[in-house]
């Protein structure tokens, strides 16, 4: 375990993140079995990550063609670079788009990356998180969550999504 964590509070380990990824998943397909295809956006770095935990369940329980899309700001000043969507080459028209995220707190960061979506004219647009912390500013919900945890503003999530541990500790 990283040093800088031995002293805080783990709320979800490796085998409870995976649990609620797969439970996620479930979840995506039954609210969308319909669809062909579905785009899995997450906002780097780690609701990258975790769209493509969650891209790979999907591909094991559906049949559904998951499409990968990395979504870039400056979550500090959002208004001062522009969302990058990599690739570009993807078409979000007509489709399912699951906004990706590793913890939901006060829905700024999501909030911004809508502007980057909109006028692609998406079907329709819904929100995936490990962890909702309850504390909106803006009016974004999570359609699929993972686990909802009452904080105080003051305390922080992280999430940790890297090969040799997969935890998440409140600070």
């Amino acid at each position: 375990m990283t040093p800088e964590y031995k002293q805080q509070n783990l709320i979800l380990d490796r085998s409870q993140i995976e649990q609620k990824v797969k439970r996620i998943a479930y979840e995506i397909y039954e609210r969308n079995f319909e669809e062909q295809e579905l785009v899995l956006a997450g906002i780097h770095p780690n609701g990258y990550t975790l769209a493509e935990h969650l891209a790979a369940q999907l591909q094991q329980i559906s049949p559904l063609k998951v499409q990968l899309l990395q979504v870039t700001l400056n979550k500090d000043t959002p208004l001062q670079e522009p969302v990058q969507l990599q690739p570009q080459s993807i078409n979000l028209e007509g489709k399912v788009v699951v906004l990706v995220d590793d913890v939901l707190n006060t829905g700024k960061t999501l909030a911004y990356t809508l502007d980057a979506f909109l006028p692609q004219n998406p079907k329709k647009v819904e929100v995936a998180t490990l962890v909702d912390r309850h504390h909106p500013l803006y009016p974004i919900a999570a359609t699929y969550t993972g686990y909802s945890l009452a904080t105080t503003l003051r305390e922080r999530v992280q999430v940790v999504l890297q090969p040799d541990e997969v935890a998440a500790y409140l600070l």
